[in-house]
């Protein structure tokens, strides 16, 4: 592969003008193979599947250690010329501390986003909001550590957790807007009404 490669932080800076321009499409692949794929078909981004890929190692989401989805990342990363978003599941930690170091970790695989859930990795559907709230926080103040560059993106995850309470999305999606989300996202939201509110 030749020197003009684009950077990390060329692909960072691309990716925040592919948000300041409005909607496109983001598909997500599994492994390099995939990758290089959507690539080659001229999808300008790429986005990590958490379930995409423990499902093609035999593992269910949510499973893999956090080693093993930051080498992914990094593959990912190193395999393609476009920008990379992380599926960061909840962070690989419950507490904003462990949040934090895990964003770092992230962002230093070279993704150009990065994606946090307000849901733990136990039977509880949802982080209480304080708690979500403070994560929020806490990784947008390790992405503003390793200089911002970095597309942050807090969900609010009820409507697949189980919690489909409309009012309970909008006002976590609020809250972390004011902490400095660069992007929102509530999964499994349906109908028009919903998405209008």
């Amino acid at each position: 592969m030749s020197d003009s490669r684009p950077t990390v932080a060329d692909k960072r800076k691309a990716f925040r003008k592919l948000h300041e321009a409005g909607c496109f499409v983001i598909p997500n692949p599994w492994n390099v193979g995939t990758a290089r794929y959507l690539q080659g078909l001229g999808f300008k981004a790429l986005a990590t599947t958490s379930a995409g890929h423990a499902h093609s190692l035999g593992y269910p989401d949510g499973a893999q250690s956090r080693d093993a989805v930051l080498a992914h990342y990094r593959e990912l990363v190193e395999a393609t010329d476009v920008p990379l978003n992380a599926d960061f599941e909840n962070g690989f930690a419950d507490d904003p501390d462990g949040v934090a170091d895990s964003v770092t970790r992230c962002i230093a695989t070279g993704v150009a986003g990065l994606s946090i859930e307000d849901s733990p990795k136990s039977d509880t559907p949802l982080y209480a909001f304080d708690l979500s709230l403070a994560r929020v926080k806490a990784a947008r103040a390790a992405v503003d550590r390793a200089g911002g560059e970095v597309v942050f993106t807090a969900r609010a995850e009820n409507f697949i957790r189980g919690v489909p309470d409309l009012d309970d999305v909008i006002r976590r999606l609020k809250a972390y807007a004011a902490a400095g989300a660069d992007c929102l996202y509530a999964p499994g939201i349906r109908t028009r009404e919903q998405i209008e509110a």
